[in-house]
């Protein structure tokens, strides 16, 4: 496993803070070790420029009254080279200054403590090229030069200054003095700037860290808290939401039993009345064909003509509304099959055409109680276009899925009112009837015109 997947799964599951404090603290130690860097490169070319300028100082005033005859020549003269000899020999300043080298532009030597480097000519450094453009050079440690070979042998830390001879009273740089003073000292102090620094940035960037970790750390409680009584609640709100599908199934439940309750109520009515009144009717009638045998005078026959007439009518009204209140059986029929019963029994009772048509080929997967709703919408629908739109241009259509099943009965008329209420019991109790089971109803006006009935089924309501 790589070093960032297991970063990722140690940070898996951990506080703010402590993420924070990973991802801080890797940011912080990169700053503070940039941050001393770039102090410690400023303090120690601050000393050494410093400890150089006060050499150089010192050593201009020695050296430049000597070295004048480098204006016009190549060499120093035997009096000035034995001056010279006096002083980086037999005075104090031997102790400091271990060696030196006089340059001519161009990088010849033309006075060295070495005598062996005298005449020879070498690539010329940015450092000398910087003191011969009249700037105190200096460098700490650094003999790598080719000519520096005698300095590395010492082995002891040493200050390199490269110092611009000028020539009296125009100021030209004639020559460079580089010397190489021994400091022990200056090598103990950048030492402890280094440490010192270092140590004062790691305080710093750790103070600033801990006090951002530790504001981090509180809005971590903070969150953490939230994030608890959010847990809390939303736990709670699933037992509630758990709790209410509960409550809806057993609504629906109810619904359904009430339907079928319902259902049965009306086809015992139904059956009663074929049973009862419309046999006694028909009883009726038939000893009405006695009385008109028997019938005495042209009035008579009249009336009993007239009983006879309302008879048959109340007999034809109550065969109708028996049949209508007969459910066919309509168990293990599937949706399609059900709204075409619906259709036909509306065809073959008023003889009204209908046009019916099926988009889907499968169906969600609905409880005994919607394939009863399906049957009775498209019954009241039909019966509601045919009083109130003249059974004009009446179509039922059907579209299915897996999920959804939606249902219309359209026709030419008026339309319907958006509150079913409005348009009587029937349609009022047919929105209940679909609600109750989980559906939406809908009616209105159609896009294309005229009236519109809609229900609509969603298998995720039974789910």
């Amino acid at each position: 496993m790589s070093a960032d997947a297991t970063t990722r799964i140690s940070c898996k599951g951990a506080t703010l803070a402590t993420r924070y404090a990973l991802a801080s603290g890797i940011v912080l130690i990169l700053a503070a070790l940039l941050i001393s860097s770039f102090i410690t490169r400023r303090i120690e070319a601050n000393v050494v420029s410093n400890s150089a300028n006060s050499t150089a100082l010192f050593m201009d005033s020695v050296l430049s009254p000597l070295a004048q005859d480098l204006a016009t020549q190549d060499r120093l003269g035997p009096g000035a080279q034995q001056a010279l000899d006096e002083i980086f020999l037999n005075t104090p300043l031997a102790d400091r200054v271990l060696s030196y080298k006089i340059w001519k532009p161009g990088g010849l030597i033309a006075q060295a403590s070495d005598p062996a480097l005298i005449g020879r000519t070498f690539p010329v450094s940015d450092s000398l090229t910087r003191a011969l453009h009249g700037e105190v050079a200096a460098e700490f440690s650094s003999h790598s030069d080719e000519e520096d070979r005698a300095e590395r042998a010492f082995g002891v830390p040493l200050l390199e200054i490269y110092s611009p001879i000028r020539k009296d009273y125009t100021g030209e740089v004639i020559a460079v003095a580089e010397f190489y003073e021994f400091h022990e000292q200056l090598e103990v102090d950048l030492a402890a700037a280094r440490r010192d620094t270092r140590l004062a940035v790691a305080g710093v960037i750790a103070g600033l860290g801990l006090v951002l970790y530790l504001i981090v750390l509180r809005a971590s409680h903070m969150i953490q808290r939230q994030q608890d009584r959010l847990s809390k609640q939303f736990a709670e709100l699933q037992t509630m939401a758990q709790r209410n599908r509960r409550l809806r199934d057993q609504v629906r439940d109810a619904a359904g039993r009430a339907a079928d309750a319902t259902e049965h109520s009306l086809r015992r009515i139904g059956a009663d009345l074929h049973d009862g009144p419309a046999q006694q009717l028909a009883f009726a009638a038939l000893h009405l064909d006695g009385l008109r045998e028997r019938q005495a005078s042209p009035t008579d026959a009249a009336e009993i003509a007239a009983v006879e007439q309302a008879l048959a009518g109340a007999m034809t009204e109550i065969r109708a509304i028996s049949r209508g209140l007969a459910l066919p059986e309509i168990a293990g029929k599937t949706p399609a099959q059900i709204t075409r019963m619906a259709v036909d029994e509306h065809r073959l009772r008023t003889g009204n055409p209908v046009l019916f048509e099926v988009d889907g080929d499968t169906s969600p997967d609905l409880p005994p109680a919607a394939d009863v709703c399906l049957y009775r919408f498209v019954q009241e629908g039909l019966n509601n276009a045919a009083r109130h739109a003249g059974a004009k241009e009446l179509a039922v259509r059907l579209t299915m899925s897996e999920r959804r099943l939606e249902l219309r009965v359209i026709d030419a008329g008026p339309g319907i009112p958006s509150d079913p209420g409005a348009a009587g019991l029937g349609l009022a109790g047919l929105r209940d009837r679909v609600e109750s089971l989980g559906g939406s109803f809908r009616a209105g006006q159609a896009p294309e015109g005229g009236g519109l009935l809609e229900l609509v089924f969603d298998s995720g309501e039974w789910k």
